[in-house]
């Protein structure tokens, strides 16, 4: 559904984008997007949590639409939440809330980067089924004190009409430098797992991020390219074009869980949703081959 404007279609007036996370990943590439897209764009600077920032943040820019790509996922990792509660609720529970509800009182949407990584295979679910976790599902994983605080908010925000809540996953990118990439971070652990997932190509996705606040599309998102890839598959990949060398070693999750602080999230999301809004979304392992592999190729022909 749709967040009605004063006119009850699409805003004819033109765009106008307050941004917040300027300093991520997802933030920051939603500023380069704008720029090639010849589209106004504005980075908030007021902090998530401190409502009079916010609003004087949307009084000076006066948007058409919000987007919401703060929040904290701990450095280096997830396990980080773990011992930084206050400092995760204040931002991803606290901070996505205020910022809702003030563009809510304005009659803003708000496009707001969430995650998937709520939901764990389960008996309804198994891995290997291809049967996906929907958007109405509740959520089963709060293994990690991160996607319980994500689970919260995202409840709490379905109350929001005017929220658009795209549940991204393991986010990949182009940029291979880039050490918030998925794919980067499995080329340099020492060890994974090998669990069929459900991910997001930014590079495919985001657009379409941009393309659903103009259509001041609504609700929940399950954010990820259709399908599902394992950290085997991609890494056979990345052996295949870029590094021939390449070689890694699996372990088990059970041997997993004796090097992390909290336990990690694997999932396949369904994505029936935002395929029947957009079509043209590609399977999982044609859009890396598309947007990530082939233009970072450095083999022969693969």
């Amino acid at each position: 559904m749709g967040f009605e404007t004063s006119n009850g279609t699409a805003s004819t007036k033109p765009l106008k984008f307050l941004i917040y996370g300027r300093t991520g990943w997802i933030g920051g590439l939603l500023g380069k997007l704008c720029q090639s897209q010849g589209i106004d764009f504005t980075y908030g600077s007021g902090r998530l949590e401190n409502r009079p920032s916010l609003e004087a943040d949307v009084a000076a820019v006066n948007p058409t639409h919000v987007f919401n790509a703060a929040g904290v996922t701990g450095r280096p990792n997830v396990d980080w939440c773990e011992s930084h509660k206050v400092e995760t609720i204040r931002t991803n529970v606290v901070g996505t809330l205020t910022l809702a509800d003030v563009c809510r009182e304005k009659g803003l949407v708000l496009i707001n980067y969430a995650t998937g990584c709520i939901f764990e295979y389960d008996s309804s679910h198994p891995l290997g089924s291809g049967i996906g976790f929907k958007e109405e599902d509740t959520p089963n994983f709060i293994g990690s004190f991160y996607s319980k605080t994500k689970a919260m908010v995202e409840d709490l925000l379905k109350n929001y009409e005017n929220v658009c809540t795209l549940r991204v996953r393991m986010p990949i990118s182009c940029d291979l430098a880039n050490p918030r990439n998925f794919i980067t971070k499995i080329t340099r652990y020492e060890k994974v797992v090998n669990i069929p997932n459900s991910m997001t190509i930014l590079d495919e996705l985001l657009p379409i991020s941009i393309e659903m606040a103009k259509r001041n599309l609504t609700g929940i998102y399950n954010f990820t390219n259709p399908g599902v890839v394992s950290h085997n598959e991609i890494l056979e990949m990345y052996r295949d074009y870029i590094d021939p060398k390449f070689t890694w070693k699996n372990f088990t999750l059970e041997e997993q869980a004796k090097v992390i602080v909290a336990p990690r999230s694997n999932n396949e999301l369904d994505t029936v949703k935002l395929k029947q809004e957009f079509p043209e979304l590609l399977p999982i392992k044609e859009s890396l081959i598309k947007y990530v592999f082939k233009p970072n190729q450095k083999t022969a022909a693969a």
